[in-house]
């Protein structure tokens, strides 16, 4: 007899429905972030930027949450979820930031400036946020900055992009790890600026985390969620985005007559743009994780209280959410 083995998958399976009875049996939510491929999206009962996934994440009252994201997101649900299974389809799907902040380097470098508060990015580890005191996302961070006292010494972390750009913003001088995203790295002035030749009255929209030669051509700079709205709703119909083009799915789905194109990279084109820990994430996967309830986030508990601290902090800072 031919049996296949537990990570195999029958080629005849409905994939789409295989996954709807798998989270009805398991009691599951599915997470996506914007980043994520189109098909993952559209199967997700939740798709958004880490600060709504966060927040989805703690509200819901499912059994497991399998996060389609990668994996200091899904150690997000499991910090403020620690009674639900929490399943990630790939464990392999990091983040750059998240590996150039590593817990004890960080720990030593927050030692060694004691009069400063510690704020960084939710790109990080649960490690790392253990020694944070307030966590920020690309589209609080503005907001949780400007209610700190004007001459509070800052250290942020780990993406050193996005803290020049609130440095520049709010004129505070923060204290900045050097830590950089791969993908937003990847993206070219040069080719840039040509793009917008070709299309002149097209607006562009990037996220804080490209490096200021880039966001200096943007007309909105914002979270993966503000440029979603930014796009879609601007009176043009052809609009430059640069972020993982990910987020371009959303956009179609939403405003289907527009025409978004991905900023080029160093070759003229957004191929070299897309997340390789994101893009590690499939439906086969998804699938099976369901099926075997793992990839599992395991944390320990003394970490997850450590890191849970500056995540509520977080989401007491935050501004209030809008309900639709």
């Amino acid at each position: 007899m031919n049996l296949m083995s537990n990570t195999e998958i029958d080629p005849s399976l409905d994939l789409v429905a295989e996954i709807n009875r798998l989270r009805k049996e398991k009691n599951a939510v599915i997470l996506a972030h914007y980043y994520q491929a189109g098909e993952i999206q559209d199967i997700a009962d939740f798709v958004g930027d880490s600060l709504d996934l966060s927040r989805k994440a703690a509200e819901t009252d499912a059994d497991v949450i399998a996060f389609c994201g990668v994996r200091f997101m899904s150690e997000v649900a499991k910090i403020l979820s620690p009674e639900k299974t929490v399943i990630l389809p790939d464990m392999a799907a990091g983040c750059s930031l998240e590996d150039s902040c590593q817990p004890d380097e960080f720990e030593a470098f927050v030692k060694a400036n004691p009069d400063h508060l510690v704020l960084s990015y939710i790109n990080c580890s649960a490690a790392v946020k253990a020694h944070t005191d307030i966590i920020v996302t690309s589209s609080n961070a503005e907001y949780i900055i400007s209610q700190l006292p004007a001459d509070q010494k800052i250290i942020f972390a780990p993406d050193m992009h996005l803290g020049g750009y609130l440095s520049r913003k709010l004129g505070r001088d923060m204290l900045l790890w050097q830590g950089t995203c791969i993908v937003h790295e990847l993206f070219s002035e040069k080719e840039l600026v040509k793009l917008k030749a070709r299309h002149p009255n097209a607006p562009v929209a990037a996220h804080p985390e490209c490096p200021v030669n880039i966001v200096q051509h943007a007309d909105h700079v914002g979270s993966t969620s503000s440029i979603l709205k930014f796009c879609i709703e601007h009176d043009e119909q052809t609009l430059i985005v640069a972020t993982e083009p990910g987020i371009i799915h959303q956009m179609e789905k939403e405003a289907p007559h527009k025409t978004f194109i991905g900023a080029p990279g160093a070759d003229g084109n957004c191929n070299c743009n897309t997340c390789p820990f994101m893009a590690l994430n499939t439906l086969e996967k998804l699938y099976v994780c369901l099926r075997d309830l793992g990839p599992e986030i395991i944390l320990d508990e003394e970490t997850r209280v450590a890191a849970e601290k500056p995540l509520r902090r977080m989401l007491e800072m935050s501004p209030p959410v809008v309900k639709k």
